[in-house]
């Protein structure tokens, strides 16, 4: 619990995160992103973790690469060598600052974060075997991982993996309530009626077993929860249990006061300089 606590809030005081790097202020998941977070003062960054067809762990937060690069088609057809080619910060706002930019490996944004002292999130997105073997790896090569990261993941299979890989590891569950149902935008994700309802009753039964019962099972020092649902009292709620609440994606100075100084919780941003909307 105190390696933990020191994780979380390694200053004795809230953490400022950028979410995948902070993906206003530069073009999130790549190594330009991890150093204007430190520049911009954060006192960690999350970093979203997928694999290339050959098995390479890269950061990227899609299972395409459509979104964010000039490439186009799925992480589970592009090998490693592909991949790099694409340009990460095509497609971002401030893309005339970083050109020459590549996808970064694991380890590359790894040593990067280290070597601003920044503590690490790792978002593991799926691939629960693959994602566990590669990060057991990387504690054991830089076992000063095992005081400055967290290994968090929607998915109670990918956690549970990880503590039973390496019990030494810091981990946390990440929820979004309604996120079987609803996109994070709030959209219904399907317009039959049916499967509409089965997913909402999914999303009941998943947020009734994460706050009683997966969060103790699968051994985590930290809930990762969407903004909308926190308050004093949530926090009260978790922290009696011995677990810290992190929000995302707070975005405004005001909500950022709010958590500094009233709710005293960690939180994830996509900007460490202005208020801006939110980056699903």
């Amino acid at each position: 619990p105190q390696r933990a606590r020191l994780i979380l809030q390694p200053r004795h005081t809230p953490a400022r995160i950028a979410h995948r790097g902070g993906g206003h202020d530069a073009p999130e998941n790549t190594l330009a992103a991890i150093r204007q977070a430190a520049e911009n003062g954060a006192t960690g960054v999350e970093l979203d973790l997928e694999f290339t067809a050959d098995g390479v762990p890269i950061l990227m937060h899609d299972e395409t690469v459509d979104r964010t690069t000039d490439g186009s088609g799925s992480l589970r057809d592009l090998t490693f060598a592909e991949v790099r080619k694409f340009n990460p910060a095509a497609k971002h706002r401030l893309w005339r600052d970083y050109r020459g930019e590549k996808i970064p490996t694991l380890r590359e944004a790894v040593l990067e974060s280290m070597h601003y002292d920044l503590i690490i999130y790792f978002d593991v997105k799926g691939h629960a075997n693959q994602a566990v073997e590669a990060l057991k790896h990387l504690y054991l090569e830089y076992p000063r991982l095992y005081n400055t990261s967290i290994v968090c993941s929607f998915m109670p299979d990918v956690v549970y993996k990880m503590r039973q890989a390496d019990r030494n590891v810091v981990t946390a569950l990440t929820h979004r309530p309604w996120s079987f149902s609803h996109w994070g935008d709030g959209k219904p994700r399907f317009d039959s009626f049916w499967k509409h309802y089965l997913t909402l009753a999914l999303d009941v039964v998943m947020d009734w077993s994460m706050h009683n019962f997966l969060w103790h099972f699968c051994g985590v020092s930290a809930f990762l929860v969407q903004k909308n649902f926190v308050s004093q009292e949530y926090v009260r709620q978790w922290s009696a249990k011995g677990i810290q609440v992190v929000a995302w994606t707070v975005n405004t100075i005001a909500e950022k006061m709010y958590y500094e100084n009233v709710l005293q919780a960690s939180y994830i941003t996509d900007s460490l300089i202005e208020d801006c909307d939110p980056h699903y």
